[in-house]
């Protein structure tokens, strides 16, 4: 009876792992749908933006990514009439870059870029000057730059990055994310969501300064969250995350039953 027992209860843990795959697979499925065209984030690791493109900084001065680009960057795509996720973004970053180490303007540099071709210099200043109060270190104002541009422009910087948006009247849908740059403008590493961890950060401006490509959480946060265009925000999946952990301790179950099975007969003789 032992034996068969045991046999019946890994059958049922086995159809069990099967339903939860399916859920999983089809949660995605209807996800994938519930996704708006057009709006995402496609990484292009290990290709260089284009340094030739020209943006306005907050004094209305052009300014070339070349010219910009010099050293590894955190570039923020965003725009300043966000009234939700873009302050959220802006706001964390200025906490996490108040707690880093490395010296600003030296050994890294911050870009805001507005994705917004109707946004101008002197909304960008504003911006500049709230988020530069919030860092209570010393920080040079050369250090994280406000840019606006052309629409031209911005479509050719936001396609290089794989960033994908689209406007809804006076707003934007769009994903949420930090890209990482090496001085000569390669993209090293992604960070998404609102929340900037400073150890994440400086892990990433330091794989920067050697041009390496480096690990990142994008993935495991592209899986456990997905982003609700409408709500301009990453949401946790708690169905995927779940059936995961489910299946691990199913399958953790299953082998220590097995194991202890095949244990028995020899403690018995």
């Amino acid at each position: 009876m032992k034996p068969f027992g045991l046999q019946q209860m890994i059958r049922t843990l086995i159809l069990l792992i099967i339903v939860l795959l399916a859920q999983t697979r089809l949660y995605a499925h209807v996800e994938h749908h519930k996704e708006e065209p057009g709006v995402g984030l496609d990484e292009k690791l290990g290709q260089t933006v284009p340094l030739d493109l020209t943006f306005y900084d907050e004094n209305a001065n052009p300014v070339s990514l070349r010219q910009l680009i010099q050293k590894p960057t955190v570039l923020a795509p965003v725009y300043y009439s966000c009234p939700d996720v873009c302050g959220f973004l802006l706001y964390n970053l200025a906490g996490a870059l108040n707690q880093l180490s490395s010296e600003p303007g030296k050994e890294y540099q911050v870009l805001a870029v507005s994705f917004d071709e109707t946004e101008k210099p002197p909304l960008a200043l504003e911006k500049k000057r709230l988020y530069l109060k919030m860092i209570e270190r010393p920080f040079p104002e050369e250090a994280w730059r406000f840019l606006t541009g052309e629409e031209e422009n911005i479509r050719k910087l936001t396609e290089a990055i794989g960033f994908r948006f689209k406007r809804e009247g006076k707003a934007f849908q769009h994903p949420v994310s930090l890209v990482i740059l090496s001085p000569d403008g390669k993209i090293t590493r992604y960070m998404y969501g609102t929340d900037v961890l400073p150890f994440d950060l400086k892990m990433a401006l330091l794989e920067a300064s050697e041009g390496r490509i480096g690990p990142t959480v994008s993935k495991v946060l592209r899986f456990c969250f997905s982003y609700d265009p409408k709500g301009r925000k990453y949401v946790f999946n708690t169905l995927k995350v779940t059936g995961i952990v489910t299946l691990a301790f199913a399958l953790s179950f299953i082998l220590f039953l097995v194991f202890k099975g095949k244990r028995r007969p020899g403690k018995e003789g």
